[in-house]
């Protein structure tokens, strides 16, 4: 998945498989650009 932005597309990894690491999700969190309330229960 790609996020298009003024420096150019940044790149979000969509993991294959059900459980994502706790590093993984943190850092698809951070380049998707939105609030990490927004992935919060």
């Amino acid at each position: 998945m790609q996020k298009s932005d003024t420096g150019g597309a940044i790149t979000v990894p969509v993991p294959n498989h059900r459980t994502v690491k706790i590093g993984t999700l943190q850092s698809i969190i951070r380049k998707s650009g939105l609030p990490k309330e927004l992935f919060q229960r």
